[in-house]
């Protein structure tokens, strides 16, 4: 398995309806890539003050690699990543991606 997780920090002033669109887009791939086994979203609430500014994060679980590989390259996925760049801080580098073999 593997998991990707996505840390994210939203611009400034983004209504929560925007972000909660965002993740709502990203959770609909499931349905259309094969091998996308759960998503999960939301803000940061560790106590710890360690997040360096990203208040959101999401995790979406793949059967293997191949299963994430066709998620990356699927249309859809560019969409819902376009958007999520124009929805983060400073475009890409607000969004912080690591992927994990479970």
């Amino acid at each position: 398995m593997i998991r990707h997780i996505v840390l994210v920090k939203f611009r400034a002033g983004l209504a929560q309806a925007d972000i909660d669109a965002v993740f709502v887009q990203l959770d609909a791939l499931r349905a259309i890539v094969p091998g996308m086994l759960n998503f999960h979203a939301g803000a940061n609430v560790s106590p710890e003050g360690l997040n360096r500014g990203f208040g959101h994060a999401f995790i979406a679980d793949f059967a293997d690699a191949v299963a994430r590989d066709a998620y990356l390259e699927h249309p859809q996925h560019k969409a819902a990543g376009a958007r999520l760049v124009s929805a983060a801080a400073n475009g890409r580098d607000g969004i912080l991606v690591l992927d994990l073999a479970c």
